[in-house]
């Protein structure tokens, strides 16, 4: 078990980061016309629209709250008056609300993807493959709430945190040892999320790497009103 552990949970999380960034580099230089979302609103709006924008929103939210509240130091937390057991439910509550949100956002999606023909038609199987796979790790982070309520003095929070916070700094004794007695429920997150950066480079997830800065600053497009 010890072996398993330092295999999924302290050599895996370089292996996964590096396939990320070594896959997204190779992919956008040589196949820079595949990096986009491949947008399907022109075959079906309504549903895109409101599965798109709850989905955003949830994701968004559960990415800021998992850097933050994993990579920021328990001292850093106290400075503020904030301790495990605060923490804990702080996590508990956004995560709940904003998993949800995400949840529902990500059902119209699937359900939109795979029964929609015209959508279906135009999917490729990692289309279908990446959006199951974000839905299993939904449901996986909605069940670790319910699990967390068995431990609100914020104590496997703590050791979730040494992890992150261990394989970050490079520290793979440190960052299994943490890891090596949290729930299984945790753990299947924690692995499942790393496997995301592996499928990131080959699936439509690279937009997400694009974000349009570009608009900020460029001019103003001119367009005339047809009389």
């Amino acid at each position: 078990m010890s072996y398993l552990n330092t295999l999924f949970f302290g050599i895996y999380p370089y292996i996964a980061i590096a396939i990320f960034i070594v896959g997204s580099i190779v992919r956008y230089d040589r196949e820079q016309y595949t990096w986009k979302t491949g947008s399907s609103q022109l075959l079906e709006g309504k549903e895109l629209k409101r599965g798109s924008r709850a989905f955003h929103i949830g994701i968004i939210a559960i990415l800021l709250g998992h850097f933050v509240g994993l990579l920021t130091p328990a001292e850093v937390w106290h400075l503020f008056g904030i301790e495990a057991s605060d923490k804990q439910l702080i996590a508990m509550g956004a995560g709940g609300l904003f998993g949800l949100i995400c949840l529902y956002g990500l059902t119209i999606l699937i359900k939109r993807r795979l029964y929609n023909p015209r959508v279906r038609a135009t999917s490729s199987n990692m289309d279908i493959a990446i959006l199951l796979v974000l839905y299993v790790q939904l449901v996986l982070g909605l069940i670790s709430i319910i699990v967390s309520l068995g431990h609100l003095d914020g104590s496997e929070m703590l050791l979730l945190m040494s992890w992150a916070q261990n394989v970050v700094t490079f520290d793979v004794a440190e960052a299994t040892a943490a890891i090596a007695n949290v729930n299984i429920i945790f753990k299947l997150h924690i692995f499942l999320g790393m496997s995301l950066f592996v499928l990131f480079p080959f699936s439509r997830l690279v937009h997400i790497a694009s974000v349009p800065v570009q608009y900020l600053t460029r001019n103003y497009q001119i367009v005339r009103v047809k009389r």
